[in-house]
């Protein structure tokens, strides 16, 4: 059991912190301005601590701390914690899928150039990472030809160079041949630079290059050697073209965006060098606290210039909001580069365009991330068996039912009912429900008659003959989850013991903050395992539920409020309609269009254009 350390006994002073389990294991390492106040923030009561923390503080034995004389010391202190003890309650990015990298061994002594999926080798410069292996073997295929350095593996180099033979690639000008010493190791330096420059988007001074070596060898009337230079020129702007031009030739900077929900986030880094972006990278990250997001973009960009320098730091980076410390990341990450860096969030141009376009790719990415977890069949079972045991289920719950509701300050108040089928959403199956009986703002009143409109549909299913029975309501949940907590939760459990299903249909609520499942007879919620399978189905089906819910309402009112509104004039029928929206160029320019100009339409009626502008004009409520 942790104990709080006496409070007189803590410092007041930077430093790190480490939380150690019974077996002086590192679970946490954290940073601090005061160590006596960020310690201290553990203990007490803390109703909205996030159940990864709790977990931790659960498990946690003892706090033990480390001073140091400033902000960055400290920042370092815990960067080089945390390479070392590898804490599991540590901010964690992984690669979200296996990017391919175009590797080139500096480390032997004929550097090899090579499409490799991990980066592992300790003396190997990686360019990437590429979102298709394909893209980076066909830009090496074409670079070979103008920087012909070896791509073979190190035991054919060996056999090659005991039988004093070359290759075919030799023989087709895709290798210059070092396993037969075809070139000295300086030349072969230069060609191996000069491919990495390319790569790297640095390309001005190499075409430049290879511009004037062509030149002088046309006017020497060396044609065929011009010609090879035309040819390497030639690639060497294929690449270049290939390559993204976001910025200006002289730009170095990275993009950093994240998107994701409260218990995960993708992140996406696009690196933009020479004006050009020259790779990306993705990874998928467990959110251990409840950070805001400028505090979870700070721990983000910390985590990832502290493992990933494939190409350095840039001097400025771009984000859609500041980070919490952004002063304090600046002074690292000019520590470790020569100039400062800056972080800067743009508003309008290029760079505020490209900003867009890594966050479409981020939201995309979780969004794929999600799924490929939602199709696995493995992870579906997994998921409902845990589900079944962690809500004491009599059975797996094989068909799943949640309800949301959505609503504009009491108006157009819509119920959705989403449907998971072995773990599969099965949109044959959902349904809406349009309040009738509720008056105002009353949430729990709404999902009321909801639940009430389905389950009594069921009842009179399956008491129906079955010629007269239909598939609509046909089928009980074996789970009835509602969005919300114990108030919605209360709904539930009276709706089910009135109409006499309670020991068949069980019920549960799954509260949004901090992913609480309320079920009933128990006082304390559920705090399912962030990382379990069964909390991200409950969360999916939720989070599919509101979505269904929320395109419900916007239809409802985007209805009321643009083509209805037109509705109920007298005189005022389908094809004067059509002709007017035709005419003017829409409902919203009817909308805006004044009696006067209503009443210069030459075939509309003065008493119809009266009657029409005055029902645009009046307030919904009095409409009503």
């Amino acid at each position: 059991m942790l104990e709080r350390p006496e409070s007189g006994s803590i410092p007041e002073t930077p430093g790190s912190y480490q939380f150690l389990d019974k077996n002086g294991q590192v679970l946490y390492v954290g940073k601090a301005k005061n160590l006596r106040h960020r310690i201290n923030s553990y203990f007490g009561k803390k109703p909205h601590v996030s159940p990864r923390t709790n977990q931790m503080l659960e498990e946690a034995e003892q706090v033990e701390w480390i001073q140091v004389s400033n902000e960055l010391e400290s920042l370092l202190l815990e960067f080089n914690l945390i390479k070392q003890h590898r804490p599991r309650f540590n901010i964690d990015l992984k690669d979200d899928k296996s990017y391919p990298y175009l590797a080139i061994s500096l480390d032997q002594e004929w550097p090899r150039a090579a499409v490799v999926r991990e980066r592992r080798r300790k003396g190997s410069r990686y360019f990437g990472p590429y979102a298709q292996a394909g893209a980076i073997r066909d830009t090496l295929d074409l670079l070979i030809r103008s920087f012909p350095i070896r791509t073979c593996s190190d035991s054919k180099l060996r056999e090659h160079q005991r039988i004093e033979k070359p290759c075919l690639l030799f023989h087709i000008e895709k290798c210059c041949g070092p396993c037969i010493n075809e070139i000295t190791k300086s030349e072969y330096e230069t060609v191996t630079n000069d491919l990495m420059r390319v790569v790297g988007g640095d390309t001005k001074e190499i075409e430049q290059r290879l511009d004037l070596q062509m030149f002088t060898a046309s006017k020497n009337l060396e044609y065929e050697t011009a010609a090879r230079f035309r040819d390497q020129l030639k690639s060497v702007r294929q690449v270049a073209a290939k390559q993204q031009i976001v910025g200006k030739e002289e730009e170095q900077f990275d993009v950093v965006v994240f998107s994701g929900d409260e218990l995960q986030v993708a992140v996406q880094v696009f690196y933009v060098r020479h004006g050009k972006v020259v790779g990306r990278k993705g990874s998928i990250m467990d959110r251990v606290e409840e950070l805001n997001t400028a505090e979870l973009l700070n721990e983000i960009i910390a985590s990832h210039y502290r493992n990933d320098l494939t190409y350095g730091i840039p001097r400025r980076i771009l984000v859609e909001e500041m980070p919490a410390e952004v002063e304090l990341l600046s002074e690292w990450l000019g520590s470790e580069r020569p100039g400062k860096v800056q972080f800067h969030v743009p508003e309008r141009g290029g760079k505020k365009k490209l900003l867009k376009t890594v966050s479409l790719n981020a939201e995309e990415e979780f969004l794929r991330h999600r799924m490929k977890r939602a199709n696995d069949h493995n992870s579906r079972s997994k998921a409902l068996n845990e589900l079944q045991m962690a809500l004491n289920l009599p059975n797996a719950p094989l068909r799943i039912e949640c309800y949301d509701m959505s609503h504009l300050q009491g108006t157009d108040y819509v119920g959705s009912m989403v449907v998971l089928e072995d773990g599969i959403p099965n949109p044959s199956a959902y349904r809406r429900f349009k309040i009738k009986e509720v008056q105002g703002n009353d949430d729990y009143a709404a999902m009321e008659e909801v639940l009430r409109r389905r389950l009594k549909s069921f009842l009179e299913e399956e008491n129906a003959s079955p010629e007269e029975r239909s598939t609509k309501f046909a089928y009980p949940p074996q789970l009835l989850l509602v969005d919300g907590g114990r108030g919605q939760l209360g709904v539930a459990i009276r709706v089910v013991e009135e109409l006499g299903l309670k020991e068949r249909i069980p019920v549960a609520a799954l509260a949004k903050r901090l992913e609480e499942v309320f079920l009933p007879e128990k006082h304390q919620p559920i705090l399912l395992p962030r990382t379990s399978e069964a909390l991200y189905l409950l969360q999916r089906v939720r989070d599919e539920s509101h979505r269904f819910a929320v395109e419900y309402h916007r239809k409802l009112r985007s209805k009321r409020m643009t083509g209805s509104v037109l509705d109920g004039v007298q005189g005022f029928g389908v094809e004067r309609r059509k002709r007017l929206i035709k005419e003017l160029g829409g409902v919203k320019a009817i909308q805006r269009a004044s009696k006067e100009d209503l009443k210069n339409v030459s075939w509309l009626p003065d008493s119809v254009a009266d009657s029409l502008y005055e029902k645009i004009h009046t307030p919904v409520s009095r409409q009503r």
